[in-house]
């Protein structure tokens, strides 16, 4: 029947996808005994052949080992082992993906290798031990978030952070934000949404992980972004999206330091010989915490010159340190 064809058809496309790859092709009698034994369909020699030869037509890239008994399997795969390694990796390593869903995608991107290949993916999934976030609801966060920013619209969320006892606490006296969602980034480890905060009166930042609920996408219309706006500048000025008032802050680093300053600021920055052991350039920041522990961190090799103003801050964020 024309209708066994087909479905013969998609079995023979099944089987090459989930159990072959080049070191483990299939014999056309081991296809015709699978057909038979595990969907009760009759093949042949010849008409097995001729559904390869048609899946080749198709486009499936499908490789035969020609002998006296013909061997088969499928070479073109949207994923590379390699690139699936890397994916998986990435999705084990993400903070802002939960160990519970970090387990589930890495299921099923194994499943887009063959079932010998995803042995190997499997036995390097490795996430118990990393520190993971606990917000099982961030898929729909986020899809809420693409959305509003996809149709232009205002959005409402509740934003907590955790106290000295490890409890959740709603900020803004429990009373919900109201943004206009302009990009999602991933930043040091973790997803954030930047818009335009109606209560802060500027462009500003939440971790994506720490919205309470899913947001409510209103009828009101975004605040359109300003006309400047990149979140390429903003990422470089806002130290791991930690948002605060900007500066032009002129630094002095040794020369050890040009590449932390580059991977920081990106090769556009312009820098200047200061002696023959360093160079000094200005950039403009925001002069957050986060900026003052990075510079804090490579023990007097990036030193702030000005403005006094940031100077001080910095002096006095040690001094409390020290105390």
């Amino acid at each position: 029947m024309e209708s066994d064809g087909k479905m013969r058809m998609l079995r023979i496309l099944e089987l090459l996808r989930n159990e072959t790859d080049e070191r483990h092709p299939i014999s056309t009698v081991e296809i015709e005994r699978t057909l038979r034994e595990r969907w009760g369909l009759e093949a042949y020699r010849i008409t097995i052949q001729k559904d390869i030869a048609a899946l080749c037509a198709a486009g499936y890239e499908i490789e035969t080992i020609r002998s006296t008994q013909n061997k088969y399997y499928l070479s073109g795969r949207l994923f590379e082992l390699p690139e699936l390694k890397l994916l998986i990796d990435a999705v084990e390593s993400s903070k802002f993906i939960t160990q519970k869903k970090s387990r589930v995608l890495t299921e099923k991107l194994t499943t887009l290798a063959s079932i010998n290949e995803a042995g190997q993916l499997r036995r390097n999934i490795s996430i118990a031990d990393r520190v993971k976030a606990g917000n099982e609801q961030i898929y729909y966060i986020m899809d809420a978030l693409n959305d509003a920013i996809n149709l232009k619209r205002k959005v409402r969320f509740l934003y907590f952070e955790y106290d000295g006892r490890k409890h959740r606490q709603l900020k803004n006296g429990g009373e919900p934000y109201t943004l206009s969602p302009y990009t999602l980034t991933w930043n040091g480890d973790f997803y954030y949404v930047v818009g335009w905060s109606d209560k802060h009166g500027k462009i500003a930042t939440f971790r994506v992980d720490r919205i309470f609920e899913v947001p409510t996408i209103l009828p009101d219309k975004a605040v359109p972004k300003p006309k400047q706006y990149s979140i390429g500048d903003f990422a470089e000025k806002a130290f791991q999206l930690f948002d605060s008032e900007h500066a032009q802050v002129e630094l002095l680093c040794e020369n050890t330091m040009m590449n932390t300053v580059l991977d920081h600021f990106g090769e556009k920055v312009k820098v200047r010989k200061a002696d023959e052991e360093h160079f000094s350039f200005t950039a403009e920041v925001s002069v957050s915490p986060t900026f003052f522990a990075w510079v804090f961190e490579f023990g007097g090799k990036i030193k702030i010159l000005g403005p006094p103003s940031v100077k001080d801050a910095y002096a006095e964020l040690v001094k409390k340190a020290m105390e």
